[in-house]
């Protein structure tokens, strides 16, 4: 079979879309006038320009190479025919295979984008992508370099347990597709949509860095596994989103953005000599510490719904803000 590669011809729409959407909330929209702000969307488009240029040089050897080599390994020619080793017949190209690994690839892209979460290191790479401040569809392009480096590992097992190399790259390609027009604030709740697919009021709560919202709705194209696995939050129109991360780099230097995350967990593995806590600075939870200087999220989760507690205890009106830590305190 011929494949297309979808993000191909996705560039172009991307930069006609963030065209769009900027004239528009500059022309039309004026609670919206500084959804875009020049610094950031020129660091923003750096960002995706660098990736467009080293994606498909890391993608020939780590996505094409590395999904063949598993393809074959686990699924050798027996008598012309090719076979998993597990003893089924490796899959073909009918219509409901495309729909099966297309949600092989979303499932996987859930814990491949939650582990981006979970683990410091990972979070090294992905936290570029929350970095702004703002969300809009230049914000949607914002992607960590490194990250390309590790993603495919994740998706080694699709083509092992039969689903052709290159179905599995359009189908990648596919989600990037959905991902990036996610990145709207001008696409209301979509009714019965909301109770199946990813859409972008759920995104607006994982671009989130008030409390109650971080950490959550890691899906792709599809809502079912953060429901499944606990992470699924709807967005609360009463709440105020603040968009970005707590602990942000402040500055519009993309040399700055791509690494300083990577040059706080160098400065912290130092402040003990414990190996073990060395070991969690790199690959525990971001904001874990081993004296309690910092916070993870489910720390300030935990600790937040206390507060809450405490304040209908206490009679307290329930719309009063509630006070974790300042962003200088707590590093996630």
């Amino acid at each position: 079979m011929d494949f297309i590669e979808p993000l191909k011809y996705g560039v172009p729409c991307f930069l006609a879309l963030i065209l769009l959407e900027l004239t528009y909330s500059k022309t039309h929209d004026h609670k919206n006038k500084n959804l875009y702000e020049w610094k950031d969307l020129g660091a923003s488009l750096f960002m995706g320009v660098g990736s467009a240029i080293i994606g498909p040089l890391l993608k020939t050897v780590f996505s094409i190479i590395l999904f063949h080599f598993v393809y074959e390994l686990f699924n050798p020619e027996v008598n012309g025919i090719r076979t998993n080793i597990m003893g089924w017949e490796s899959f073909g190209f009918a219509w409901y295979v495309w729909l099966l690994c297309q949600l092989a690839d979303d499932f996987t892209y859930y814990w491949f984008h939650r582990q981006n979460h979970m683990v410091r290191a990972l979070w090294a790479a992905h936290i570029v992508h929350h970095s702004s401040d703002n969300f809009n569809l230049g914000t949607a392009v914002r992607n960590g370099w490194f990250t390309l480096l590790y993603k495919p590992l994740f998706y080694m097992w699709i083509p092992a347990v039969g689903f052709d190399p290159n179905m599995v790259i359009v189908c990648l390609g596919i989600e990037a597709l959905w991902q990036f027009q996610l990145h709207s604030v001008y696409i209301p709740k979509m009714g019965f949509i909301e109770k199946i697919f990813n859409t972008h009021t759920m995104h607006q709560v994982h671009h989130a860095k008030n409390v109650e919202y971080m950490d959550k709705n890691h899906g792709g194209f599809l809502n079912i596994f953060d429901k499944i696995f606990g992470t699924w939050k709807e967005l609360d129109e009463n709440i105020e989103v603040q968009y970005g991360v707590t602990h942000a780099p402040n500055s519009y230097n993309p040399w700055v953005i791509l690494t300083h995350e990577y040059r706080d967990i160098w400065n912290d593995t130092k402040k003990s000599k414990n190996w073990y806590h060395k070991f969690m600075y790199i690959f525990g939870p971001p904001g874990w510490s081993h004296d309690g200087s910092t916070l993870t999220v489910k720390q300030m989760q935990r600790e937040l719904e206390e507060q809450k507690k405490q304040q209908k205890i206490n009679k307290q009106p329930i719309n009063q803000p509630i006070q974790i830590q300042s962003p200088e305190e707590v590093k996630i």
